[in-house]
């Protein structure tokens, strides 16, 4: 249930911004309708934003707002605290990287041509710029023996899209805009190219602002999420995991759809909550009476048995130990869920949808029994998220009331 009345805030924990936009709009000549209106938004330092909403919000307007290939009617753009919103829009954009959907790369170069545009016009010797091609394609996964004297008629779209991040880092920027840059690729090459993003960034710390139409993509990518609704108005800006645990109002609830609470669980990791370490489990060889005893004992309906190193091995319940001739590690069905510390709730959730006992067991690296997770658990992590975002929103609502009454 979501708070139609709710106010949307900004992050209050995010690092110092990279780029502040104050009250930039876009009004087109011959509408009355801004395109963009009034935006205030900061970009953290070194984090990936997402600006995510419906088609014809405004987003792929404010994304080149930011780097004036499209100039602002009213407001400012202050870039690590120099208001740029009048120095020449050329310099400023060769601070700035730049990746588009349909990647554009000019078809007439190389490979290492078009890596080495802005290189090649900030003046840079040709040895600096070789290394630096060199270095990039490396860094994006192409091997530059093999890429290099290429052209981009005989690349793949996953292999065009990786020369065009390549190509918007040539000089080193310190911001990376993308927009919807993945958006014309297969979903497995898609899924394959934001993972390698996402390592990428892990090592070059990049400030970047991504667009996208697609929630999904916007909640794995972004380590914030402004959600646009028309005019580029922000309905609510926050973590991923925020969002999705409180939604603010309606606009964004149906935007992020049906089993937003359940993504929420890809943000939590095994780890990170408390197994069960008292379900009753018996090992191979057992005496199948004295299991039978600890199993009625237990509230549990079924009873883990593991192997003699200690691995998951086999479920067994009441009927199967009082079958005749029945022994621990001959009876019951095969344990298949099992899930690793590091693995998300999520991927515990389908292991343990899948399960004969409706638990997923948790293994360590040589795969012996840890603990387990069941339903249970899970219902009270996202119960504890939701109770975190909505405490998180009620400090600032309760923030902003006393701002208010202060300034009166």
């Amino acid at each position: 249930m979501t708070d139609e009345n709710a106010p949307t805030y900004a992050p209050d924990d995010a690092p110092e911004p990279m780029i502040r936009l104050e009250g930039v709009g876009k009004t087109y000549p011959g509408s009355s309708v801004p395109a963009v209106e009034r935006l205030d938004l900061d970009i953290p330092k070194g984090e990936i934003l997402v600006l995510v909403g419906p088609s014809g919000c405004g987003k792929s307007t404010t994304l080149r707002l930011i780097n004036r290939m499209i100039e602002p009617s009213e407001g400012r753009i202050l870039f690590d605290g120099e208001d740029v919103t009048t120095v020449n829009a050329d310099q400023l954009r060769r601070r700035i990287g730049y990746v588009i959907q349909q990647v554009g790369l000019f078809p007439h170069q190389t490979i290492a041509e078009n890596v080495a545009t802005v290189p090649r016009l900030l003046g840079w010797d040709k040895a600096r710029i070789r290394d630096r091609v060199d270095e990039l394609l490396e860094l994006t996964g192409l091997d530059p023996g093999i890429y290099r004297d290429r052209y981009p008629k005989e690349l793949s779209g996953g292999q065009a899209q990786r020369v065009g991040v390549a190509r918007a880092l040539g000089a080193d920027p310190e911001v990376l805009l993308m927009d919807e840059p993945f958006g014309a690729i297969d979903p497995i090459t898609r899924d394959r190219l934001q993972n390698e993003f996402l390592r990428l960034q892990s090592e070059i710390r990049k400030t970047i602002v991504f667009v996208t139409h697609d929630i999904d993509e916007a909640i794995k990518m972004g380590d914030r999420i402004a959600i646009l609704g028309e005019r580029s108005v922000i309905r609510q800006f926050d973590t991923p995991e925020r969002i999705l645990a409180y939604p603010v109002d309606e606009f964004v609830s149906d935007f992020i759809g049906s089993g937003s609470t359940l993504k929420g669980l890809n943000f939590e990791r095994v780890r990170d909550i408390e197994w069960n370490t008292t379900f009753p489990v018996a090992t191979e060889g057992d005496d199948v009476a004295e299991a039978r005893r600890r199993l009625a004992a237990s509230p549990e309906v079924w009873m883990l048995v593991l192997d003699r190193e200690g691995r998951p091995s086999r479920w067994v319940n009441e009927t199967m130990l009082d079958a005749p001739g029945a022994t621990l590690g001959s009876v019951g069905p095969q344990v298949r869920a099992k899930v690793l510390p590091n693995a998300t709730l999520h991927d515990a959730l389908e292991e343990l949808l899948l399960s004969n006992a409706g638990q997923a067991v948790v293994i360590d690296e040589k795969g012996r029994y840890q603990g387990i997770v069941d339903v249970d658990r899970l219902a009270d992590v996202l119960k504890r998220m939701r109770a975190d975002a909505k405490r998180h929103y009620d400090q600032l609502a309760t923030a902003a009331a006393d701002e208010a009454v202060a300034s009166t």
